[in-house]
């Protein structure tokens, strides 16, 4: 024990000994010598001191840029409660935030309602509060800010949030300034969009409807947003059917090398080689030959491919072209090569089973497997998409790939991204790689929309007979007679095209609908012809009132607009609700929520229009006596929003009709 207690006491005093020197090394900093992990800590903080330099330049350079665009109220009153909901519970972390415009102006104009979801979390800790009393402390924290009024709490615990009238004003003011401008949603990506997609030597059909239409308003959107956008068409245009397709070209067109075969119903001549392949064995046997030498890319039958795709592509380009569809081609030909190194990648990971000679894949949680190629070497659709989902990845560098396809396609879709995922293609957690789905298209029997022959309905076929009906609604309206011819062209292809569109967008997206030309045509409710024709009448006030484009503009800089009647308030903070919109609908791609908008917008607009004068003529002689400038600003405001949603949703609005 004293052996042990000399040790300590010698261990003590050495402990002594050194502090003392440390002190003494520490007053005299001229001996003091910098460690090596301290030099590299400083200089570890100097780049971050550079990064961060650079990061406020470049957020900085964002905000400049974004200084003309139009601002999310939603998400501006969502900032202001995080801040409030840090201060008032710091413990807590990510709180879901629930911000809804009110339904009725006795509960303000917009809700903030996540205080019951914050009582549930703090009960999960063990903590009981009254979702009022939380709402409550998140008032008394509320920062001061440039949107909102004031504040109040309601109910079990919402908080309603009043408006600012004067910051309303000025956003309306911005707008009319500096144009529509899209909302800032963060840096621009790269997204690749897969739709349309019919085949070679088959007929566009109703079908093939709705992913034209869904997959172009989806296009418009991000990039009216400011994203890079791919358009792809994803067109069956390789595979057995083309051996057959070879072979009876051959047989009825034998110089076609030389002379352009006039295949003028590629239909029909399908059907025609489909007969022969199912009914004569030699005729079968050849164009399985056929499909081997195409395979081989030998000349003289890529020539036969190459016409047969041409005669497609022709027939595609006119439905594109009447419904304003941009596309760029790339089919499952495209990506024939990049096949094997996809076999080969999934080979050398061990991700590959064989079955009776199959070489198949089976992602995780999923009972079904992807079949990458065949027992007879062949490859599949399975391989197809799995090449063009990687090139899409790694060739395109795409930060978000859509695919617009019908939701019976869904099951494929989950193996795919699954597969991709687990061979190590992408984070779904970095990259969105989604499937916008959709229900088919009905006929009056709600039963799939076909002719009365039983056949499926031809696009071509249907959109001629809009174009008629089209015109017979106009010629009833008697527009022929004040129309000039052109615009009476230009309102009939508007109406038309336009209600083709809108019913498709209207509905949602993941329900099937039924098609009926008189619903869609019918100028009262949530149709394009109404649309149309209310924007057409917003349009036409100013220039009744001889009003021209250079005196809005210049009045949209000296005019304060006032907002004291209720319509004219109910009206400016839905005008101003359009990029909380179109923020919505970049995350779940459901484009009806615009759709529902721009109807409301208009509805509003008529409700704001027959209580408030904008322009006051003398009932004998319809001389303008006075012009009300700031509701004209409105009326201007509301047609630039309602435009700029027709842009995206592929409307052409028409100065007359």
């Amino acid at each position: 024990q004293v052996r042990f207690l000399f040790v300590s006491v010698g261990k003590k005093e050495n402990e002594i000994r050194c502090l003392a020197a440390e002190l003494e090394r520490l007053r005299n900093p001229q001996c003091l010598e910098i460690s090596p992990c301290l030099e590299e800590l400083q200089e570890e903080n100097t780049k971050l001191k550079y990064r961060i330099n650079i990061l406020k330049r470049s957020l900085q350079a964002e905000k400049e840029k974004s200084k003309d665009r139009m601002i999310n109220i939603n998400s501006e009153i969502q900032d202001v409660f995080r801040t409030a909901i840090h201060a008032s519970y710091p413990e807590l972390e990510n709180v879901p935030l629930q911000v809804t415009p009110s339904q009725q102006p006795k509960f303000g104009d917009y809700q903030f309602n996540s205080a019951m979801g914050i009582a549930q979390t703090l009960k999960a800790k063990g903590e009981k509060v009254n979702p009022r009393d939380i709402a409550n402390k998140i008032i008394q924290h509320v920062p001061e800010n440039k949107i909102m009024e004031k504040t109040e709490v309601a109910g079990p615990g919402f908080i309603n949030v009043y408006l600012k009238k004067d910051f309303i004003s000025q956003q309306l003011t911005h707008l009319l300034v500096n144009g529509v401008k899209p909302p800032h949603v963060g840096p621009p990506l790269k997204v690749v969009v897969d739709f349309s997609s019919p085949n070679i030597a088959k007929e566009m059909h109703v079908g093939h409807l709705r992913s034209t239409i869904i997959g172009e308003s989806i296009c418009r959107l991000f990039e009216y947003v400011g994203h890079d956008v791919l358009r792809l068409n994803h067109i069956g245009d390789w595979g057995t059917q083309f051996g057959m397709l070879i072979a009876h070209l051959q047989d009825k067109f034998p110089n076609y090398l030389t002379i352009s075969p006039p295949i003028g119903d590629l239909q029909a001549f399908y059907k025609e080689s489909k007969k022969r392949f199912d009914e004569d064995a030699e005729f079968k046997k050849r164009a399985y030959q056929c499909v081997v030498k195409l395979q081989s890319k030998e000349p003289d039958f890529i020539k036969a491919w190459s016409l047969i795709c041409d005669v497609s592509r022709n027939e595609f380009q006119k439905i594109y072209d009447a419904l304003d569809i941009t596309l760029i081609e790339r089919g499952e030909s495209y990506y024939q090569d990049m096949m094997k190194e996809v076999v080969k990648e999934f080979e050398e990971k061990g991700l590959v089973q064989l079955d009776e000679g199959r070489k198949i894949v089976f992602p995780p949680n999923c009972s079904i497997p992807l079949t990458i190629e065949k027992s007879d070497g062949g490859y599949t659709y399975d391989t197809s998409d799995l090449a063009a989902l990687r090139q899409r990845l790694f060739k395109e560098k795409a930060n978000v790939v859509i695919y617009v396809v019908d939701s019976g396609q869904a099951s494929h879709f989950q193996l795919l991204f699954s597969a991709g995922q687990m061979i190590g293609w992408y984070d779904p957690k970095v990259t969105r790689v989604e499937h916008a789905g959709f229900g088919v298209v009905l006929g009056d029997d709600k039963k799939k929309f076909k002719t009365r022959s039983g056949d499926t309905v031809r696009l071509i076929d249907l959109l001629d007979e809009g174009l008629k009906r089209s015109m017979d609604k106009l010629k009833e309206k008697e527009r022929d007679k004040v129309l000039t011819p052109e615009e009476l062209k230009a309102a009939q292809e508007s109406v038309a095209y336009g209600c083709i569109k809108y019913a498709d967008l209207s509905h949602n997206r993941c329900n099937d609908y039924i098609f009926s030309f008189d619903k869609m045509l019918d100028d009262k409710g949530n149709t394009a012809a109404y649309l149309l024709y209310a924007f057409t009448r917003i349009r036409a006030i100013s220039r009744l009132a001889n009003i021209d484009e250079a005196t809005l503009q210049k009045a949209a800089t000296e005019t304060t607009i006032a907002l004291d009647h209720e319509k004219e308030w109910k009206l400016a903070k839905l005008i101003l609700r359009f990029p909380e919109i179109l923020q919505k609908i970049l995350e779940d791609l459901l484009l009806h929520t615009l759709c529902d908008f721009l109807y409301e917008l208009a509805t509003t607009f008529t409700e704001f229009y027959d209580s408030c004068y904008c322009v006051e003529k003398d009932r004998q002689t319809g001389e303008v006596i006075k012009i009300n400038m700031w509701r004209m600003l409105l009326c201007d405001a509301t047609a630039a929003v309602m435009a700029q949603g027709f842009k995206i949703l592929g409307l052409k609005p028409v100065q007359k009709m």
